[in-house]
């Protein structure tokens, strides 16, 4: 005689639980929750990227009589399009960071870039210039400066960054934000360093991650956004449960009905 009143209940139960799962708390959402401790932050990162293997360069050489640095620099080219017609803008020629960090310059000949700084780069083109020329002046420019952004974001992707500048909050910015089922506490970055693979995880809802290493990314930074536990158990259901749940519910309805 109680089952008329089994279901309904089991029903309820049953509604009650989902509920109970899907609620997240604001410390899983909210970015920089003790951000009321700033004043008190005294940040000690300083950034400068770090120019690697297959890093595309622009290098310009000046100086007060611009003849003197002419062989430093490549010629201006126009690049031409699939009718072989020169097309755009004129362009600076670029120089490729091969595989050990090297590069060929003019009159200088070999000199390895990769693994110093942009501002190392520049010290030690200026001393090797310097040979030649009085007072040069040199400028460096990471051409192919971009980092990936991956998983649960709303426009995830490769990102080129034209100022040669970008911190992860930037980057997740220009991915849309992370979607609702981001876990913000345990982000993953893979670098490349020195050659070798290496990964940290940050968490971005704490205030440390503006003096961390990782804040500015380097060149090719990996950023993945791992998906939160309620997202990983909702992937093992099918797509259409909530059509499946609402079916049953009238199944329930009707069996309750049917047997009072």
């Amino acid at each position: 005689m109680s089952c008329p009143y089994i279901y309904p209940r089991f029903l309820i139960c049953f509604v009650l639980v989902l509920l109970t799962v899907s609620c997240a708390s604001r410390k899983d959402i909210v970015y920089f929750q003790d951000i009321e401790d700033i004043d008190k932050l005294a940040s000690r990162v300083i950034y400068d990227p770090v120019l690697q293997p297959d890093d595309l360069l622009t290098i310009t050489v000046s100086a007060l009589n611009m003849e003197t640095v002419m062989p430093f620099n490549l010629p201006v080219v126009a690049y031409m399009d699939t009718g072989q017609r020169a097309s755009g803008t004129p362009q600076l020629q670029t120089y490729l960071l091969d595989s050990h960090g090297n590069v060929e310059f003019p009159v200088i000949g070999t000199i390895q870039l990769g693994g110093l700084t942009r501002s190392e780069a520049v010290s030690l083109l200026r001393k090797e210039i310097s040979q030649y020329v009085k007072n040069p002046v040199v400028n460096i420019r990471i051409m192919n400066y971009r980092v990936t952004v991956l998983g649960e974001v709303v426009r995830p992707g490769a990102y080129t960054i034209p100022n040669e500048r970008i911190t992860i909050m930037e980057a997740i910015g220009l991915a849309g934000d992370l979607t609702v089922y981001g876990k913000r506490d345990n982000i993953l970055i893979i670098r490349d360093k020195n050659g070798e693979k290496t990964y940290t995880r940050v968490d971005i809802t704490k205030k440390d991650i503006l003096e961390s290493p990782y804040y500015y990314l380097q060149q090719n930074d990996v950023i993945y956004v791992e998906p939160n536990k309620a997202q990983v158990q909702a992937s093992t259901y099918n797509r259409n449960a909530t059509v499946v749940i609402s079916i049953a519910s009238v199944i329930i309805a009707l069996i309750s009905v049917l047997t009072r």
